[in-house]
């Protein structure tokens, strides 16, 4: 374990070389900071730092930079995440509350994500195996053809066509429609099958066919989403970071088209706390000079989806992870009451 004075001078190199982009010397350090020891003993602490894998020097610079070691304990030891100030959280809550459904929420949080961290965002939409429904509607449009609209509680709304094997009259449909509601409103999706399956011998024969063609494409609703979506905005932000990528932004760019990829890279939507992987901590090997933030966030307790930033490891950790959280915490808010 690292002496508390030598992660101060740790702490101290990452701070300034996130800040000025250029490698820390010891000079630098006592005159920036107030280490309350002498240069010499920065030397030293700095040579300890290095021997350790904290602290490389590039080049014949005299000055060192922070490893992805380096990052990791200063990330798993940070006192606290830099509070978003009361102009910022206002200006979250303005822009998020204009939104008027689910693709503006994820949208604008992109949008907003990149501007508050100037790092490129990505948004998971909320899963349709973590919701419940909200509402199931269905919709007269012929004789025997019903519209099926199933809003979920994050707001998500699906919609099909379901030609029916007969004609299905009004005052059956209405009754479907609240013995359904009333059965699965406000239940897991997991748990729809089993709270309808005996539904038809509810209706008369003439109907159940149509009972059961209604309901089968409800069960196909439920599960043929299982694809999640993702929504990524700033992706040119990467340009002002060239110097930061040792070779070329390319393998950043083609890692950020693979859905699956940056699926794996924000983790299980079940957890709902804030993750930092940091350069080689992300398995795909396009993105081993960038690190990721992300956090869960849903209505309720329970994270129904993740959001996050990709960014270079020199990256303000605090000042992100403080956006990052704060973002993700308003959206659950726009979810909660939607």
């Amino acid at each position: 374990m690292l002496s508390e004075r030598r992660l101060q001078v740790l702490r101290a190199i990452v701070q300034d070389y996130v800040g000025t982009e250029e490698p820390v010397g010891s000079k630098a350090l006592t005159e920036r900071h107030s280490l309350g020891v002498s240069p010499a003993t920065v030397r030293n602490d700095m040579a300890a730092l290095e021997d350790e894998g904290y602290i490389a020097q590039p080049h014949t610079s005299a000055g060192r930079i922070p490893t992805d070691k380096g990052y990791r304990l200063f990330v798993d030891k940070l006192a606290g995440v830099k509070p978003m100030t009361g102009p910022e959280r206002k200006a979250i809550q303005n822009f998020l509350d204009g939104a008027v459904d689910l693709d503006d929420v994820v949208g604008r949080t992109v949008r907003l994500l990149a501007q508050l961290t100037r790092q490129v965002a990505v948004v998971q939409y909320p899963s349709l195996t973590r919701s419940t429904v909200r509402h199931v509607e269905l919709l007269s449009l012929a004789p025997a053809r019903v519209m099926l609209v199933l809003i979920t509680d994050t707001g998500r709304v699906e919609q099909r066509m379901v030609d029916c094997p007969a004609p299905f009259g009004e005052s059956s449909l209405a009754d479907l429609r609240a013995r359904l509601n009333s059965r699965i409103a406000g239940r897991r999706f997991a748990d729809v099958p089993q709270l309808v399956q005996d539904l038809p011998e509810a209706f008369e024969n003439e109907d159940r066919g149509t009972v059961t063609t209604v309901l089968s494409t409800l069960m196909e609703t439920l599960v043929e989403e299982t694809e999640e979506r993702l929504m990524i905005g700033g992706t040119a932000n990467l340009t002002r970071f060239g110097h930061d990528f040792p070779l070329t932004i390319r393998p950043i760019l083609e890692a950020l088209e693979e859905q699956v990829v940056l699926l794996k890279l924000l983790g299980e939507a079940g957890d709902s706390g804030m993750t930092v992987r940091i350069g080689h901590e992300n398995a795909y090997e396009g993105l081993n000079s960038t690190s990721v933030v992300s956090v869960g966030y849903g209505s309720g307790g329970e994270a129904v989806a993740k959001l996050g930033v990709v960014g270079p490891t020199r990256m303000d950790y605090p000042g992100t992870m403080g956006a990052v959280r704060a973002v993700a915490r308003y959206v659950g808010q726009i979810l909660a009451e939607s």
